[in-house]
């Protein structure tokens, strides 16, 4: 299968560039370009996209607010944030508005091309321990203590699926969770896909951020 790229970015240098580097995969073609948020939308609701890389700050609508408008009509395109710092301000808000994760401008190729290939097949490209900066970030907005469980999809997780999610809160790897629980990471990775599916969420993102919406756990 081809990977569908749709580059947004208001500098032309770097769209470009991010071309080029699509130009060289095999899987992968590059399917447009869009110079802000309000092109981005524009080019996703036409091209349909596998993937979209999305600066955050364009003129006009920005990059969070362009995520927020392509997932919430086209769920099936993902989209990765481009960041300036590891813990840009806009991080978080990104992934709250629908973005599967976010990479640095500076990340190398490789990385890049292993970050498209992830999403594209459904998963986060979040690192656990960037998981625990941004919730470290955002620990005065979040709900604290444990109180009663609000939403009842919890009410589908087996005991163990409940376990898992609540390592994945707490941003914990697959390899670190199934060490752990003293499970296979196969095993873990089938928890996790079966908990996605019950609570209706898209990856580990969202899940860290229902555990902490639903007062599960909180940061220590």
């Amino acid at each position: 299968m081809t990977i569908r790229v749709l580059i947004a970015d208001d500098e032309a240098l770097l769209r470009m560039a991010f071309t080029m580097i699509l130009e060289d995969q095999p899987d992968m073609t590059p399917v447009g370009e869009a110079p802000d948020g309000a092109q981005a939308v524009a080019l996703a609701r036409e091209l349909h996209p596998d993937v979209i890389l999305m600066d955050v700050r364009m003129p006009g609508t920005d990059g969070i607010e362009a995520t927020r408008r392509i997932v919430t009509a086209s769920p099936r395109t993902k989209v990765l944030i481009l960041t300036t710092f590891d813990l840009d301000e806009y991080a978080f808000a990104g992934l709250e508005a629908g973005a599967s994760g976010f990479l640095l401008k500076n990340t190398m190729p490789d990385e890049l091309l292993t970050a498209i290939r992830t999403v594209a097949a459904g998963d986060a490209v979040v690192s656990p321990r960037i998981t625990r900066r941004l919730l470290d970030t955002v620990r005065p907005h979040l709900p604290t203590g444990t109180g009663p469980r609000r939403d009842p999809r919890l009410a589908r997780l087996s005991p163990r699926e409940h376990e898992v999610l609540l390592q994945v809160a707490h941003g914990l790897s697959n390899t670190e969770i199934a060490a752990e629980l003293h499970l296979a990471e196969a095993t873990v990775k089938s928890h996790l896909g079966r908990i996605l599916l019950k609570l209706e969420l898209r990856d580990r993102i969202q899940a860290v951020i229902f555990a902490y919406d639903n007062r599960l756990t909180h940061p220590a």
